[in-house]
């Protein structure tokens, strides 16, 4: 994380969410790379479960990035720039069955980390590394 303010990445984790990984990557993918206004529309509306988790964690995220930057996260454009998903451990459970036995229920969690980033760093970085570019053709 640097603490320059033309680039502050900020991260927000959700550990030991109790969905299955794989509910949650449905709703991870349909944020991934958009600015972090739209990714708060889409997820309001969502349908899924997960997407009431990740709104709470781009909120999250959004309050980290304004702390590490000292700056409003409305003056900039802020990115989903990474979101992953990955298994957490399961509870494993019992459930009676017929003729004495007994049935394993898998519960499955996961864990979230999501990263936002602003674009106008990424903007200025992109226009330098073309400016030096058409400096390196004139020469």
């Amino acid at each position: 994380m640097e603490q320059n303010n033309e680039f502050v990445t900020a991260v927000a984790r959700l550990k030991g969410c109790g969905m299955s990984a794989r509910k949650m990557r449905l709703a991870a993918d349909i944020i991934r790379g958009e600015e972090v206004g739209k990714a708060l529309g889409i997820l309001k509306f969502t349908k899924k479960e997960a997407a009431v988790w990740l709104d709470k964690l781009l909120t999250s995220a959004i309050a980290n990035w304004s702390v590490l930057a000292d700056n409003e996260a409305d003056d900039y454009n802020l990115v989903v720039s990474a979101i992953w998903v990955d298994q957490a451990p399961q509870l494993k459970r019992f459930r009676p069955a017929p003729h004495g036995r007994a049935h394993r229920i898998r519960k499955h969690s996961c864990h979230v980390t999501l990263q936002v980033t602003n674009t106008k760093a990424v903007e200025v970085a992109q226009e330098e590394v073309y400016e030096e570019a058409e400096l390196e053709e004139t020469e």
